[in-house]
């Protein structure tokens, strides 16, 4: 049986500051920058953007026809579809996009239990968490991508369904890692996937949210909103006990996460940045890290006008003038906004950059934007990978509706 996260979650324990003891052991990713993190890591890196034309649906009558979508080959269906019951089986015409989202997912998932090493024994008790867009597809994805991993790796199924916009994929990680630090798991699976359909697509553009030049420029002179993207994506996340005794690495810590609603519009942020710093504030708090310790910030940062302005004065109010020399860069200027499934993927973008020492460029920047005066400028990452090995770095994520998500990661 599946459910819905609501704005409930399981207990989250403060513990001992910087001792939450949430690891990351497993990483997959599908994204226009290829399949595997080495693929996305590089992209984000060097800041080469995926961004090409829509060929996928009919974009003739859009303002907008440039999305970063995924490679062909990498659009496997799953079978798992073809065996749904009556109820939960979409109508003929979105059995393809329900089948291929499911496949993705289920790649990813692969990709992730592979690299953490989980034996069959292991994946038989494991919760998965899923984040995915609300449409009519929902639950023949959900349905697929549970009956995908009881046969390849004997989880029980799905155990939950986030559907909560752009911030969905942050709080399931910040659930598996609630979880773990409870002790009620030794480990979690978190996935989520989103595929640019026709639908979507359009409503974007209706709206005047799609950067109009078909670039996505965040906080950069020239910028006229975002770009969506596909992804799909999972990591495991464990008990660092659990890990050390079964001899897996450590790809990242989850050293502290935050939520917060500023439930000021229902698609508008909250123009002084309050309901962004207040979750970087908790996430902080919980780890119990200094805003001076943290090195880097993977910034929301969709290219549009109110949502960067007002996240700029959410990093000001944090960090003061430390803001002046941490350096800030939206890994969505590469990859697209993949909605719900976009916080997993900049997660896995931020774990990449912690094992490289590489943080990814701010593509698309035209020069300093007049909006963002000297009281507001960031140190961004521009013309090429900035070398740092930052003790903590941040992954930032805002909704609709006022939601907003901090995820604070520390090297493996």
């Amino acid at each position: 049986m599946t459910a819905t996260a609501t704005g409930a979650g399981p207990p989250e324990p403060p513990g001992p500051p910087g001792r939450v003891g949430a690891v990351v052991t497993g990483v997959g990713v599908l994204s226009a920058a290829g399949r595997g993190l080495a693929a996305l890591t590089e992209a984000a890196a060097h800041g080469k953007a995926a961004f090409g034309p829509v060929t996928r649906f009919d974009v003739s009558a859009r303002r907008t026809t440039r999305a970063a979508l995924l490679a062909d080959s990498l659009l496997t269906d799953s079978p798992s579809t073809d065996s749904l019951s009556a109820d939960s089986r979409p109508a003929d015409a979105l059995v393809t996009g329900a089948a291929r989202t499911a496949g993705t997912v289920l790649d990813a998932i692969a990709q992730a239990c592979l690299q953490a090493g989980l034996t069959a024994a292991e994946g038989a008790a494991l919760p998965v968490l899923l984040a995915l867009h609300s449409d009519e597809r929902t639950r023949a994805v959900t349905d697929a991508v549970a009956s995908g991993v009881r046969a390849r790796h004997g989880a029980p199924g799905v155990t939950r369904v986030y559907t909560g916009a752009c911030v969905a994929a942050a709080t399931a990680v910040a659930d598996a890692a609630a979880l773990v630090a409870a002790g009620r798991h030794e480990r979690v699976l978190v996935a989520a996937g989103h595929l640019v359909g026709p639908g979507v697509f359009a409503v974007f553009d209706a709206g005047r949210a799609l950067a109009r030049d078909g670039e996505l420029r965040p906080f950069s002179a020239g910028r006229s909103g975002t770009l969506l993207g596909d992804a799909a994506a999972a990591v495991v996340v464990e008990a660092a006990p659990a890990a050390e005794r079964r001899g897996a690495s450590a790809l990242a810590r989850l050293a502290g996460w935050g939520r917060s609603g500023d439930a000021h519009h229902v698609c508008r942020p909250e123009p002084d940045g309050t309901g962004v710093s207040r979750a970087i504030e908790a996430a902080l708090a919980r780890a119990g890290v200094a805003p001076a310790e943290v090195g880097y910030v993977n910034a929301n940062g969709t290219g549009s006008t109110l949502s960067d302005h007002a996240e700029a004065r959410a990093l000001r109010r944090v960090f003061g003038p430390h803001t002046d020399r941490l350096p800030v860069s939206s890994s969505k200027s590469v990859h697209g906004h993949a909605l719900e499934a976009s916080a997993l993927l900049e997660l896995a973008v931020t774990i990449g950059a912690l094992g490289t020492g590489l943080l990814p460029v701010n593509a698309g920047w035209l020069g300093p934007d007049p909006d963002l005066g000297p009281d507001l400028a960031l140190d961004l990452v521009l013309d090429g990978p900035r070398a740092a090995r930052p003790a903590y770095a941040l992954s930032l994520n805002s909704a609709f509706g006022g939601a907003n998500t901090a995820l604070l990661l520390a090297p493996g």
